[in-house]
């Protein structure tokens, strides 16, 4: 990628990023705010981000660079410091002093230990906005516990409430631990640059945790929670029985909305031949005429009638969908204004004439690797985004540039740093 020109007319232009995070959390925060014109400076131990080599891809027997880090690191520039060196130190301190926020999902006291505690940051750059993400926040019972994305599942209410009611449960396909943290992170960032900006130039700590995200992802589910009421209402639209439960039970593909909704086979039966449909109230009698019933019929006209007898209505409609493909019951059912819509395997997402509009799937060129494809941006605006998405930097790729250009040394001082070591581990012995 080379000395690639950061925009100077982009949503966040002229705010820079140290981005010490790894994995895919942090990352998936920090390639956002790249994506809207930050400059995003990915701060690396001389090893490098552990998913630069995890799950690595192999083409005609060569190791690749893993497609899980470049997926999460593009619009950035790399450094290497070794932070246990003084030179190394030095370039970390005045790249605090240069950036606007400082990111990282270190455990508990990580940089504490290293001699950096918030308050020394905050030292170093009064106007610093300091964000971490952590898996249980860094107060509470839990702080001290490690997370990992099924972890956070688990604990934030996500895994008890998806799967088979009957079987164990279930972790979503969906990485809301991680990514969905994410996220949050980058709206807590936004949030901590708007009001410095207009509250004297003072900055803060931003955090999201993991189990706090995935509760907020799972809102509807604790809505439900809510509605039991303590074990005196039902969820009428949940198939199994609610009445006297205490907490929302798990329910394959029910909606958990207010219509009750699933998963319905088409031909030509395969894994992902389905269609998802909700029978939402006011077309509820055009779809019993669709499938060759009356509209008015009493079994499933009436919405209580309808919830009662779900697995019966349920059994019709299949009756009909088991006709036609997921691509033909789709093209009808939205013809009639009945809220459906195909499961898309990932192959047929990624070729899929929509998500190619909407660049969701965009190609990523000028790797020394080949060209890559990676998830795009899902927040559109009509101004701000970056132009152009370039590949992850290599290890360390833009050490001299950030040195000069950001910290402000000179090639001379930037040599002398190399040779004491910032950037690199000392020779084994």
């Amino acid at each position: 990628m080379g000395n690639y020109p950061l925009p100077t007319d982009k949503a966040l232009s002229g705010v820079r990023v140290l981005d010490m995070t790894h994995v895919q959390a942090g990352p998936t925060s920090s390639q956002l705010l790249a994506w809207l014109g930050a400059d995003v400076i990915k701060f690396e131990a001389p090893t490098g981000d552990i998913t630069r080599q995890q799950l690595a891809h192999v083409v005609d027997g060569k190791r690749q660079e893993s497609f899980y880090f470049k997926m999460l690191n593009a619009n950035k520039r790399s450094i290497t410091v070794n932070m246990k060196s003084k030179a190394g130190q030095e370039v970390f301190e005045q790249l605090i002093r240069k950036c606007d926020v400082i990111m990282d999902n270190f455990g508990p006291g990580v940089l504490t230990r290293l001699g950096y505690p918030d308050e020394k940051l905050q030292e170093l750059n009064p106007g610093l906005v300091i964000a971490s993400i952590k898996g249980f926040g860094s107060s509470g019972p839990y702080s001290d516990y490690k997370a990992y994305e099924p972890i956070a599942q688990a604990m934030g209410g996500s895994m008890s409430v998806t799967g088979d009611p009957n079987g164990p449960p279930t972790i979503s396909g969906a990485f809301i631990g991680d990514s969905g943290t994410g996220v949050h992170l980058a709206l807590g960032i936004v949030a901590a640059i708007y009001h410095r900006t207009h509250n004297g130039g003072k900055g803060q700590i931003v955090e999201a945790a993991m189990q706090d995200s995935v509760m907020n992802l799972c809102r509807v589910k604790f809505r439900d929670h809510l509605r039991l009421l303590g074990g005196t209402a039902e969820l009428a639209e949940y198939g199994p029985p609610t009445l006297g439960l205490t907490y929302v039970p798990r329910a394959l593909n029910d909606s958990g909305g207010g219509h009750i909704g699933n998963a319905i086979p088409c031909k030509p039966f395969g894994p992902n031949d389905y269609i998802y449909m909700v029978a939402q109230a006011p077309v509820v009698p055009v779809l019993l005429k669709e499938i060759g019933l009356e509209p008015d019929d009493e079994r499933f006209a009436p919405a209580a009638a309808r919830n009662k007898n779900q697995h019966e209505f349920w059994k019709y409609v299949s009756e009909y969908t088991k006709n036609y493909t997921k691509q033909e019951v789709t093209a009808r059912f939205n013809e009639l204004d009945i809220p459906c819509g195909p499961v898309l395997s990932t192959e047929e997402v990624v070729a899929d004439p929509h998500v190619l509009h909407r660049e969701m799937w965009t190609k990523i060129e000028g790797h020394p690797e080949g060209d890559y494809y990676t998830v795009g941006m899902p927040v559109k605006l009509s101004l701000g985004e970056v132009d152009k998405k370039y590949p992850s930097p290599g290890l360390g790729e833009h050490n001299e540039q950030i040195t000069k250009d950001v910290c402000g040394f000179s090639e001379a001082d930037f040599n002398r740093l190399k040779e004491a070591g910032a950037y690199t581990l000392p020779p084994k012995k």
